[in-house]
């Protein structure tokens, strides 16, 4: 067999393998309705119940992503940071809720102890 012929044949058989593998993926991969098609009812149930709160998750995480990515750092800088600034203002506000419940406490103890 000549040199173009060897050629030809790798050649074909390299397009074939190239478009006919990612091809056969796709014929044989079920798509997401054919899957929730699939879920025993109770999951089906399940899945159509928690869809509108995914979907909210989705586009808050998408809004953020945008967010972050408006800034001159790095997406996972710009998300670390905000992170770190969420965190701290959750423990200020844990820090304020319990100095407000040792004030109702102390409050409490001035008005059981204090003879009326």
């Amino acid at each position: 067999m000549s040199k173009a012929g060897l050629w030809f044949k790798m050649l074909a058989s390299g397009a074939i393998v190239m478009i006919g593998g990612p091809a056969l993926v796709y014929y044989v991969s079920p798509t997401e309705e054919e899957l929730f098609k699939r879920y025993n009812p109770e999951l089906q149930k399940r899945s159509l119940e928690n869809r509108e709160q995914k979907q909210q998750d989705f586009d808050s995480f998408v809004s953020k992503l945008k967010e972050h990515s408006k800034s001159d750092k790095p997406i996972w800088a710009a998300a670390a940071e905000d992170e770190a600034r969420i965190r701290a203002n959750s423990m200020e506000e844990q820090r304020r809720i319990a100095a407000e419940i040792q004030k109702r406490r102390d409050e409490i103890k001035r008005h059981s102890i204090s003879p009326d």
